[in-house]
């Protein structure tokens, strides 16, 4: 009978120390908005607060509520709390039970699937303002990180909610959808093909031509992430005429740095990926002088991380039978971009800010000099 005496009055302290720790828990998250549970914050979670958290968006037992409140206590005010509540009667205890009881139901956060939904039936309003529209896109931006609450939003409907918002006059709109299906889609076969199917690239690939530089660089990188790995998807790529998008936007040099940047590295993945294949046949698209030409000028850009994709663009060509090292030196003039770019980076070492980069840079830029004259040489041996 003491034991349950002892074990009543600790409950009912860490019920009393919980509902002020859960107060103040409400008036600090109050002014921030919605805490969803996709966000973590850094170094306070345990692991088991994690698990409880990740069940539906919150603290899912009472029992975890209170794990939740020993970890954050004072013992010392927690002992003073236990002698108060000793002299509470047995009804009064029960009162304060459910006080706290409501004071859970009040602060229980929806899960990520809730938070979805709702972001989906709010995209699904016609009479959706312009600012809720957006709110709720950047909503679902953050939710379909994690890949299992991607893999849930095609079944909750919001792929097409999403996908019809390609097609909306408002510019942010546009360029926030096709933001969406890329983080989506990045290294998920699943949501790539769910999207695939629907017919999207299409209008991703014409939103890659905007005048807008965002809307296009967001339709770029969701193009890259939707065909990335993904054989059926890089076949609709060239289908479409995708080889022409990259090689117009790697040819114009007054064109934003930024779309130089996704197209050269999607370029790149492109060429790993037919190297992978193992497969005799190999597309012209790589062979192609104009856009060979341009890349090996990207060399020469001003931005150090163009530079270094351009770089290993190189070297993935040269790694393909079909590409001609005569074709690189005479009309890319790649020897001579190798060179200035050796004279850059020996600059770069003296610079301890840039001496790691300088550093890594040299000896990618070995490695293309070496493949790029031993297969100069075999293309002069047969020549003879």
């Amino acid at each position: 009978m003491r034991r349950r005496a002892i074990s009543i009055s600790i409950t009912a302290a860490l019920l009393v120390f919980l509902a002020v720790a859960v107060a103040e828990r409400e008036n600090k998250t109050a002014s921030l908005g919605a805490f969803w549970s996709s966000a973590k914050e850094e170094g306070s979670a345990t692991v088991q607060e994690e698990e409880e958290r990740h069940l539906d968006g919150g603290f899912s037992t009472l029992e975890g509520m209170l794990q939740w409140s020993i970890g954050h206590s004072d013992p010392k005010k927690l002992k003073e709390a236990a002698l108060d509540i000793d002299r509470l009667s047995a009804e009064e205890l029960k009162q304060r039970q459910m006080e706290i009881k409501e004071l859970m139901e009040k602060l229980k956060m929806p899960s990520d699937a809730e938070l979805m939904k709702i972001s989906i039936n709010d995209l699904n309003n016609l009479s959706l303002s312009l600012d809720d529209r957006r709110r709720a896109l950047q909503e679902l931006l953050i939710l379909v990180e994690p890949i299992d609450n991607a893999n849930e939003l095609h079944k909750l409907g919001g792929l097409t909610a999403v996908i019809k918002d390609l097609n909306n006059s408002n510019t942010e709109i546009r360029t926030i959808s096709a933001w969406i299906l890329g983080k989506a889609s990045q290294n998920n076969p699943f949501v790539q093909n769910q999207i695939l199917e629907l017919g999207t690239l299409a209008k991703l690939m014409e939103m890659a031509h905007s005048e807008c530089v965002e809307e296009a660089t967001k339709a770029l990188y969701a193009i890259s992430a939707l065909i990335r790995n993904n054989l059926e998807g890089q076949q609709l790529f060239y289908k479409e005429a995708g080889d022409l998008m990259l090689q117009t936007i790697l040819s114009n040099s007054s064109i934003d740095i930024r779309l130089h940047r996704k197209s050269i590295f999607l370029l790149a993945d492109l060429v790993e990926c037919q190297l992978q294949s193992g497969s005799d046949v190999e597309l012209p698209f790589f062979s192609n002088h104009i856009l060979l030409k341009s890349v090996v000028d990207l060399m020469a850009s001003a931005d150090l991380d163009l530079q270094e994709k351009a770089l290993y663009a190189v070297k993935r060509l040269l790694m393909l039978r079909s590409t001609d090292a005569l074709v690189l030196k005479e009309i890319c003039e790649l020897d001579l971009a190798l060179g200035r770019m050796k004279q850059q980076l020996q600059q770069l070492t003296l610079d301890d800010n840039f001496k790691e980069f300088a550093v890594d840079t040299e000896n990618l830029r070995k490695e293309v000099e070496l493949i790029f004259l031993g297969k100069l040489e075999k293309a002069k041996q047969a020549s003879t």
